[in-house]
């Protein structure tokens, strides 16, 4: 239990720094407002989702998911909170179902292939 919570913490801050090194590059307050996010980054972030979900396994959903949700404390630090708020964390569910289910079917993947 403790070991797969420091997983996923883990997950959590380097997905952060993923997001804030976009901003950075790309000099966007936000993930999503940054050159190539549909063509670059997102893509790469699923990418990232799968290889985590890979190694988290029964639990690899949630690889995506915390991937994906990382981008608000960047959003927040970056461009701090607005009446706009409602409407990224909607964006974000969205956004998250995919990565979501990217990151489930690597986790099924790497319980099948290790248990072969």
């Amino acid at each position: 239990m403790r070991a797969r919570l420091m997983k996923l913490l883990a997950l959590l801050l380097a997905s952060g720094l993923y997001w804030q090194l976009v901003c950075e590059v790309t000099d966007a307050p936000e993930p999503w407002d940054s050159d190539g996010y549909w063509t670059l980054w997102y893509p790469i972030s699923l990418a990232l989702a799968a290889v985590a979900g890979y190694f988290l396994r029964s639990h690899g959903w949630l690889a995506g998911v915390i991937i994906t949700f990382s981008q608000l404390p960047v959003m927040w630090t970056n461009a701090g909170t607005g009446p706009l708020l409602a409407a990224g964390l909607l964006f974000l569910c969205i956004l998250a179902v995919p990565a979501a289910a990217v990151s489930f079917i690597a986790g099924r993947v790497a319980m099948r292939t290790r248990t072969s």
